[in-house]
């Protein structure tokens, strides 16, 4: 199913918008949760919504898919975790929508965040201080279990999960429930699951198909309906500092993150 933005946008200005969080996460590299938080953030902002990447990963590729220079930034989401700068003064705009930057910093916010008071919810202090200006903010989580993780799924409302069409694509996806599960009892009681992404999906083959109807078994109701594809541009799109919707517009990987953010818009403001 494709879901027409234009109209999940309407709808939802009906009913009035609530700010929400949402994590991009799975602890398993190369699923596509840079893709996806990147192209959900500016399919968001095409509808016409206020949206604010927060990219938590210490290899910034978020933030250089969004045109700005991971090593330029005056203060970024390292800065932000350790105290040295509001969120607020740490958001760089881009012609693709605001973001708070991630770079190699990060890596040493792993062991400075160790000692510090209320360590697990720094990032949700920071995010709920903004949240009132955006409609929806998406952290791009690092591929690990860890405290910046740990600290993005606190600070959300709900989490993404990104499962790529792979032969591994269920390998480990054990451990990130039982995180998940762990932090909703003990951290975050309102936490709960956004919906599940296959990502990379080929429908020529039996594997991708094998692997969406184990992934559906698992999670139910919580696979989303768009599905996105196998796709070059996708690829090719954040070595121009883009999104795949600004690079290629008429792309299948484009109409897939506008379909999904039309899914998003209208699972949170019309209802299910």
């Amino acid at each position: 199913m494709v879901y027409n933005i234009q109209a999940a946008n309407e709808a939802g200005s009906e009913v009035g918008q609530m700010s929400k969080v949402i994590a991009v996460t799975n602890q398993k590299g190369g699923v596509g949760k840079t893709t996806t938080s990147v192209n959900l953030a500016y399919g968001l902002v095409k509808s016409g919504k206020r949206v604010l990447l927060i990219d938590s990963d210490p290899q910034g590729n978020a933030t250089s898919a969004m045109g700005a220079d991971k090593n330029k930034v005056k203060s970024g989401t390292y800065d932000v975790l350790i105290g040295n700068a509001e969120i607020s003064a740490a958001v760089t705009k881009t012609k693709y929508g605001d973001i708070v930057a991630g770079n190699k910093a990060l890596s040493g916010a792993m062991v400075e965040l160790v000692g510090m008071e209320s360590r697990e919810y720094i990032l949700k202090k920071a995010a709920d201080s903004i949240r009132d200006n955006y409609d929806y903010i998406i952290i791009d989580c690092p591929p690990s279990l860890e405290l910046l993780t740990l600290n993005a799924i606190v600070a959300a409302d709900t989490v993404l999960i990104p499962v790529q069409c792979e032969y591994f694509a269920l390998e480990g996806l054990s451990d990130l429930m039982y995180t998940i599960r762990l932090i909703k009892r003990k951290l975050n009681t309102s936490l709960e699951i956004e919906g599940v992404l296959l990502t990379m999906y080929d429908g020529r083959t039996n594997l991708s198909m094998q692997v969406g109807a184990e992934v559906k078994k698992f999670f139910k109701d919580k696979v989303f309906k768009t599905v996105i594809p196998r796709n070059v541009r996708l690829s090719e799109a954040p070595s121009h500092g883009k999104p795949v919707i600004a690079y290629d517009p008429s792309s299948k990987g484009s109409q897939a993150y506008l379909s999904l953010a039309g899914e998003i818009i209208e699972r949170n403001e019309r209802g299910r």
